[in-house]
């Protein structure tokens, strides 16, 4: 999200403590689809600055809440340090996690998995989160603004309503606990320094139910349903049907969620990004689902004692 020249750039770096007066040299780095990341290298640390553009928030992203969530990732030792947080700025600055980023193949190398559940588990173990998210709460405001702004969705979305609030009835019936939560775990949220993994990027964090963490690694990062058993087992230390079916019905509702996240972009983003073909990717795989054959069975399955 290159908003920024890199004169600009410069002048609000040299406002910041760490960087100021500092030789410095800027790398962009790839990923950001509401924000502009820079890798910053000095003579005596590196750090990457989380550039945002605060004129316009469709997606009800908190940058408070996001420097709040980042501080107590760190604490929970899965995530980057804080170094300072500059809202007036639009700038977040963390220091350099090195290793590298995840690719969805990545899953498939022994071990990965497996170091993967025990970063969520580090994480929901850590600190709370200042505020929650429930996907169940935010799919109606982003439906609500794609409604009222007058933006495309897929012509039959809301044909599957009832089937996603079948799936919330089961849940909170069955578990309203929460952990604190990224939310947000695509492949690129994961870095691997080859002994540990990280995760990075609490844009969407919030208290949530550890199961749609789970379940939206399921959807991002392409797992198969093996390896979703895999995850979800490794987390909780047994295969348990119930937690299994869970993550996968809040991945389903990670998919249908998160259609409305790439429609809000499609309209309003001025990345030369095709976001239409990104929700069109979440929204088959989330319809797929929902008239699967397996739909009926993983309510029934959420609901066992196991």
């Amino acid at each position: 999200m290159a908003f920024l020249g890199d004169d600009q750039l410069h002048s609000l770096l040299d406002q910041l403590p760490a960087l100021a007066g500092q030789p410095r040299q800027l790398e962009e780095l790839s990923g950001g689809l509401t924000n502009y990341n820079v890798k910053i290298t000095t003579s005596t640390a590196t750090y990457v600055a989380r550039c945002t553009d605060t004129s316009n928030n469709l997606l009800g992203i908190d940058r408070d809440n996001e420097f709040h969530n980042t501080k107590a990732a760190a604490e929970a030792g899965v995530g980057a340090p804080v170094i300072d947080y500059r809202p007036d700025l639009g700038i977040l600055l963390i220091g350099y996690l090195e290793g590298i980023t995840l690719e969805n193949k990545d899953f498939g190398r022994p071990g990965v998995i497996t170091r993967a559940a025990q970063a969520c588990r580090a994480l929901h173990a850590g600190p709370r989160f200042r505020d929650d998210f429930d996907m169940f709460e935010r799919q109606p405001e982003y439906l609500k603004t794609v409604l009222d702004k007058g933006f495309r969705i897929p012509s039959d979305y809301l044909e599957y309503a009832d089937r996603f609030a079948s799936i919330e009835r089961v849940l909170t019936a069955t578990d309203r606990s929460t952990l604190p939560c990224n939310n947000d775990l695509l492949a690129g949220n994961f870095v691997d320094d080859g002994e540990k993994i990280w995760l990075i990027d609490y844009e969407y964090s919030g208290n949530n139910d550890p199961c749609f963490e789970l379940g939206n690694i399921w959807s991002e990062c392409r797992l198969s349903l093996d390896q979703l058993d895999e995850l979800v087992s490794t987390y909780y230390g047994k295969t348990l049907r119930h937690k299994i079916a869970r993550a996968r019905l809040q991945g389903i509702v990670s998919k249908y969620g998160w259609t409305l996240w790439g429609a809000i972009q499609s309209a309003s983003s001025p990345l030369d990004f095709d976001f239409w073909e990104w929700a069109m990717e979440r929204y088959d795989g989330a319809v797929a689902e929902f008239t699967g054959p397996d739909f009926d069975r993983l309510l029934e399955d959420a609901q066992a004692d196991d």
